[in-house]
């Protein structure tokens, strides 16, 4: 029996991902990969490894998570080393714990290998720091997409942390800030939709609580969401924007 890899592939840059993890697509005689893994990161696995897509887009599932579960057990307990390539850090909102249970219950040997996730790269990209001496000690990573009628939870949401940062809350976003304000944030919030986070494709939008849903109508996911005093900071530390266009360099 062989092993399965679990592996962040991080936010979308090819050069995030970590030596650790490039390794074990280059070992691997199956990648099971997700839909918003860096493409380049495939050109890294053995000429004659199978590459098998398993990614999931809104209300478009490609395969179950049932299945993803059955196709690592099924290639480890022939003997073939799998990669199971996530976005972002798989412990992170990407169901990778509910793999490792997979694996764990059939006695299959597995390794998670942590990748850099959205909720940290993209505010980064997009010059936002999560934390600041001066404006935030405090962080909180939260669903877009869970508990939106439980007003209890967005009461403990709210004032739980400094910085607020949302994954999946693109669609939902006029009511997460309405939830927000009602349960103690300030109307004049700093919030920042940051979209394809470390990409070329990279887009970010600023306002307020009580104005972003206007001024982001032309976002969509992915999209990371950012709330906070800490966004103030974008308009100084927007490195990202200043680079010169060039090639990516090779990984590998």
């Amino acid at each position: 029996m062989a092993k399965v890899y679990i592996v962040g592939a991080g936010p979308g840059d090819a050069e995030l991902i970590t030596v650790k993890g490039l390794r074990a697509i280059q070992e691997a005689d199956v990648v099971l990969y997700d839909r918003l893994i860096n493409a380049d990161l495939l050109k890294e696995a053995r000429p004659h490894a199978e590459l098998i897509y398993c990614g999931k887009s809104p209300d478009h599932p490609s395969l179950s998570q049932e299945s993803i579960n059955d196709l690592m057990c099924k290639y480890a307990s022939k003997g073939r080393t799998v990669t199971r390539l996530k976005g972002g850090d798989p412990f992170i909102f990407g169901r990778g714990g509910e793999e490792a249970e997979a694996l764990a219950s059939s006695r299959i040997p597995y390794e998670i290998v942590p990748g850099i996730t959205s909720g940290v790269a993209a505010p980064a990209y997009a010059g936002i720091p999560l934390t600041h001496r001066d404006y935030s000690s405090s962080v909180s990573f939260i669903t877009g997409v869970t508990n939106l009628e439980e007003d209890e939870y967005w009461e403990h949401v709210a004032k739980s942390s400094d910085t607020l940062c949302i994954y999946m809350g693109v669609r939902n976003l006029p009511k997460i800030c309405n939830k927000l304000i009602r349960h103690g944030r300030p109307a004049d919030t700093p919030i920042a939709l940051v979209h394809w986070g470390t990409t070329e494709e990279q887009q970010t939008v600023t306002g307020t609580l009580q104005d972003i849903v206007d001024a982001a109508k032309s976002m969509e996911n992915p999209s990371m969401i950012v709330v906070g005093e800490v966004v103030k900071l974008r308009e100084e530390l927007k490195w990202f924007e200043s680079l010169p266009a060039i090639e990516p360099l090779v990984v590998g």
